[in-house]
């Protein structure tokens, strides 16, 4: 009897186990709110640029020049002769303010007082990371930056709110070269 308790003990774990099923979704997406979520940033990138065109075509005294990352500058300094611009690792001494596009201040240049930074290797909204590497040293730039080139969707949790078009008056103090071979 024992014997056969134990045989049928055996093929009742034998037979219970078995390969793990796959279960299906609950439920199915489909993809409406990532599609969604993509025309209302046309949209907003399409405003944004739209108000930034009206600056410009109103302001008749400075050259604007469109950058390959998507934002306007115009110099009110710019230096003809050297052709050192910063590079990857390399630190540099500014100063800057921020506006909105009515040109509100929102930081003074002496809230955000004299920066040192090292060029890609810190934190700094992207606009003027990519700003700062198109400067040379003691350049005035001002930059017109959409929000997806500044602060963005989540603004810098202070004074910028979400999807803020932003201006910014830079000087290039400094250069101090990091990288071994010249520019």
């Amino acid at each position: 009897m024992r014997h056969f308790l134990l045989s049928l003990s055996l093929l009742a774990l034998f037979f219970s186990c078995k390969a793990p099923e796959a279960r299906k979704p609950v439920s199915i997406s489909s993809g409406s709110f990532i599609s969604e979520s993509i025309n209302r940033n046309k949209e907003l990138s399409a405003r944004e640029e739209t108000r930034i065109q009206k600056i410009i075509k109103e302001d008749s005294l400075n050259n604007y020049i469109t950058s390959d990352g998507g934002f306007w500058y115009y110099y009110e300094k710019k230096d003809t002769i050297s052709t050192i611009t910063p590079k990857f690792g390399d630190v540099v001494n500014f100063n800057y303010n921020i506006k909105d596009l009515n040109n509100v201040i929102i930081y003074n240049r002496k809230e955000l007082d004299t920066v040192n930074y090292a060029i890609d290797q810190e934190d700094l909204f992207f606009g003027l990371r990519e700003g700062l590497k198109l400067m040379k040293e003691g350049e005035i730039v001002t930059f017109l930056f959409p929000s997806y080139q500044a602060y963005g969707y989540y603004g810098d949790d202070n004074k910028i709110g979400t999807n803020i078009p932003l201006i910014s008056r830079v000087t290039l103090n400094k250069i101090t070269k990091q990288s071994t071979k010249e520019n």
